[in-house]
């Protein structure tokens, strides 16, 4: 079908074919996420000479998302969601291959030159909500993002699963689940030819920008908030899950419960999403993103109570639903505040942000959790203590904004 004979831009059929593929792409291609971040960390424990050092490479995932994803959005800007989508999945092949390789010769660097690769992944996962909002109505944005990020579902349960299965397959611990990541990543890439999703109108040469510089749009106050909002929700979710397997196997427990664990937060962070944009139509984005802060608090406050494996559960799970809350509706808000011509520069800017602030709580997490305190209990409090500022912070700027007068 051509271009020209598709629905028009903003049709909710067209979108919803969309999220179906979204969906999938975030089932199937998402599951090497709950995979890599159980096993990373344990596998730079024994790979790195300083324990300290231990999750580097789940930063350096971050950190790859972070200095992909100005670069990925311009480039989906000029080439379309599909290729944008596609590159990222070879990214993610390209990373678990290159970690595959530091596994079998047991070298620390080119495992952690894997894991920026896997950042590539990671940063085109995290445009999936996006893309899910290009051609929805306003009213149905909310849970075109909300349906999306359900996807996740399935990967909870599947990732996980196969770290189980494939963790002591082969004779190199965790090789066989970098293996498994390739394939996924091949494999889940063939979802994005049924994607249909209109390129935005290219630049007329000689004639002015469309929308606001990014220095605008930063300046306005929606649009901050969002952006503080959405860092200190994927940070703090990212500073507590990337110690969990750490604080799990550190305190008796095994990396079978570990997954388990895990298992439980990645469900816990997408379960809500069926409901999530029903939530903010009805009680508006900002009372859910402060919600999603409140259960963040109480999963920082659970995790201080113990370290029995039902702490660590009920943690984790409340862990999920605050980011669900807080991620889902601060991305709503963001989703709202700028134009289809603004897309590439604030989305690009905005998960620059994000992931620079998870980079920094996931390089925080190995260095709380291992070595500054005396025992892996000890480490897991400081890390969960590290989030009271943060909240703190979040909190502030939505009173800010609620406090501030409505433009007519």
């Amino acid at each position: 079908m051509s271009l020209s004979a598709s629905p028009p831009p903003f049709s909710d059929a067209r979108a919803r074919r969309n999220v179906a593929v979204l969906v999938a792409a975030q089932a199937i291609l998402g599951a090497q996420m709950p995979m890599i971040f159980v096993v990373a960390g344990l596998a730079g424990q024994s790979l790195a000479a300083n324990i300290c050092w231990a999750t580097l490479p789940i930063s350096l995932i971050v950190l790859g998302s972070m200095l992909t994803a100005t670069p990925l959005a311009a480039f989906m800007q000029r080439h379309g969601r599909r290729a944008g989508f596609a590159l990222t999945a070879t990214g993610g092949a390209i990373g678990a291959a290159i970690g595959a390789i530091g596994l079998m010769q047991g070298s620390f660097v080119l495992f952690c030159l894997g894991s920026l690769f896997t950042g590539i992944y990671m940063s085109g996962q995290g445009f999936y909500r996006f893309a899910a909002a290009d051609t929805a109505s306003e009213s149905f944005k909310p849970k075109a993002i909300s349906y999306v990020m359900a996807g996740g579902l399935l990967s909870a349960i599947v990732g996980p699963q196969l770290v189980k299965v494939t963790a002591d397959a082969m004779v190199v611990t965790f090789l066989g689940t970098y293996l498994a990541v390739i394939a996924l990543n091949l494999g889940g890439m063939t979802l994005f030819a049924f994607l249909d999703i209109p390129k935005p109108p290219a630049p007329v040469a000689g004639a002015a920008r469309d929308g606001r510089s990014r220095a605008q749009m930063l300046r306005d106050p929606v649009i901050a908030v969002s952006i503080i909002c959405a860092t200190v929700a994927y940070a703090l979710m990212n500073l507590v899950m990337t110690s969990t397997p750490l604080a799990v196997v550190g305190c008796g427990f095994t990396t079978g419960n570990a997954a388990d664990i895990v298992s439980a937060h990645v469900l816990a962070m997408y379960a809500p999403a069926f409901v999530t944009g029903h939530l903010i139509a009805r009680f508006g984005v900002e009372r859910i993103v402060a919600a999603g802060l409140v259960i963040l608090a109480s999963s920082g406050a659970v995790a201080l109570t113990g370290v029995e494996l039902e702490h660590f559960f009920i943690a984790l799970i409340l862990l999920g639903v605050g980011w669900n809350f807080g991620f889902i509706g601060a991305t709503t808000m963001l989703a709202r505040s700028h134009n289809a011509a603004e897309r590439g520069r604030i989305q690009g800017i905005n998960d620059m942000i994000v992931f620079g602030g998870v980079t920094a709580a996931s390089l925080s997490s190995g260095q709380l959790m291992n070595c500054s305190g005396s025992d892996a209990e000890t480490g897991w409090q400081l890390v969960n203590l590290a989030m009271l500022p943060f909240l703190v912070l979040a909190g502030g700027a939505l009173i800010w904004l609620a406090l501030r007068p409505r433009a007519a």
